[in-house]
């Protein structure tokens, strides 16, 4: 799907790409909700940059991500949630999250994805499971015709920095804000 179809028609929620052996990614179903509800929710709760800047968020906690995750599951074509899972535990284990919604771009004349709320379960970093699951879910959009992906980083999270520019991804010197309705 491309261009102006993209727009048009609903989107289905992703399947499953290809990634690392020990390591599945696919978008969040009903069945894995609670899963990413666990990641992003300790996600959210923890994560030092995220907290200093939630309250011009607006952060709603725990009932928003809950209706967030409903909303994601209600309309995939606005976006989705995508999940990276470790292979071989029954039931599959949830190791790595990141919310995706999509935008159309003016610069590009297409759709673009906004990434957002990328974690790793703490036993799973520096295990390779962030660059597989932003791998895959590139290989997924890129297949969806999706010709960039935004994404946000505090400017004090240099471990982070380091991660995306290793992927591929260069600053663009703005800084986000925001304004709550």
């Amino acid at each position: 799907m491309t261009g102006a179809e993209g727009v048009a028609r609903k989107r289905p929620a992703p399947a499953a790409a290809a990634s690392d052996p020990a390591v599945r990614c696919a978008a969040m179903t009903a069945a894995t909700k609670p899963c990413a509800a666990a990641l992003l929710g300790e996600f959210l709760r923890g994560d030092g940059h995220y907290v200093a800047s939630s309250a011009a968020y607006g952060d709603g906690g725990a009932d928003a991500l809950a209706r967030a995750l409903d909303l994601f599951l209600a309309w995939p074509e606005q976006g989705f949630v995508w999940l990276a899972f470790a292979e071989g535990g029954e039931p599959p284990a949830a190791v790595g999250a990141c919310v995706v919604c999509f935008a159309i771009s003016t610069s590009r004349g297409t759709l673009v994805a906004k990434l957002d709320d990328v974690t790793i379960a703490a036993d799973w970093q520096n295990r390779a499971v962030g660059s597989t699951m932003l791998a895959a879910l590139a290989a997924r959009l890129r297949a969806d015709g999706i010709t960039r992906i935004d994404c946000a980083c505090h400017r004090d999270n240099a471990g982070a920095w380091r991660f995306y520019e290793r992927l591929g991804f260069r600053p663009l010197d703005e800084e986000r804000i925001a304004l709550l309705l």
